[in-house]
């Protein structure tokens, strides 16, 4: 048996969901993390992609898995920061092809100071440990988005700066609940409603 693969699964490089059935001769592998991210900022936050600045922080599978749907949304400006320059300039040559003709870009983390962003994600694993990625608190516009994809009981040492700088700080449990989502959608053709659950894992928390 063979593995049929969406174009989202292709351009993340990794699959999260599979689906039997239907191909007999074929497994079904998709990538529902993106979908997950984009319809947490936009429907449960209630903040648009479209025509904004972004900046996504980190270059590894976190946020390769979401550029692409990002992208689709049609922002002002799509920007990545990595620590090392080099793997953020190959990770979007990879996703040339998925981008959309949108303006994405590479940013030094050396120059994060000279821009401003209506949203900033973290994809970096920095909050896994209790550190903070490399960005100045001028990154934040007053009013924006901060998106950490990492989410835990409190705020993560971004979403605190962020919240510091005047941004909107939300972490990325409604990202893991949208994913779900998706991937219930495709295995049963039924798409749950979504806040209720947020709101009760983030009471959990």
């Amino acid at each position: 048996m063979g593995t049929d693969h969406s174009q989202r699964a292709i351009a993340a490089g990794a699959a999260n969901t599979f689906c039997f059935g239907l191909d007999p001769d074929a497994v079904f592998a998709d990538n529902t993390d993106g979908v997950g991210l984009v319809r947490d900022i936009r429907q449960n936050i209630g903040v648009p992609i479209a025509q904004r600045r972004v900046l996504v922080l980190g270059a590894g599978g976190a946020a390769r898995g979401v550029l692409a749907a990002l992208a689709a949304e049609g922002p002002a400006e799509l920007a990545v920061a990595n620590r090392t320059f080099s793997t953020a300039q190959q990770l979007l040559a990879d996703l040339s092809p998925y981008l959309n003709d949108i303006r994405a870009h590479v940013v030094d983390v050396a120059a994060l100071p000279e821009h401003r962003f209506d949203l900033v994600i973290n994809a970096t694993s920095a909050s896994l440990f209790g550190d903070l990625p490399l960005v100045p608190p001028t990154c934040f516009d007053l009013g924006g988005l901060a998106y950490d994809m990492m989410y835990g009981k409190g705020l993560t040492p971004f979403l605190a700066l962020a919240q510091a700088a005047g941004a909107q700080a939300v972490d990325g449990i409604g990202m893991l609940v949208e994913q779900a989502a998706e991937s219930c959608w495709l295995w049963r053709g039924v798409r749950p409603e979504t806040k209720p659950v947020i709101a009760m894992l983030k009471r959990a928390l």
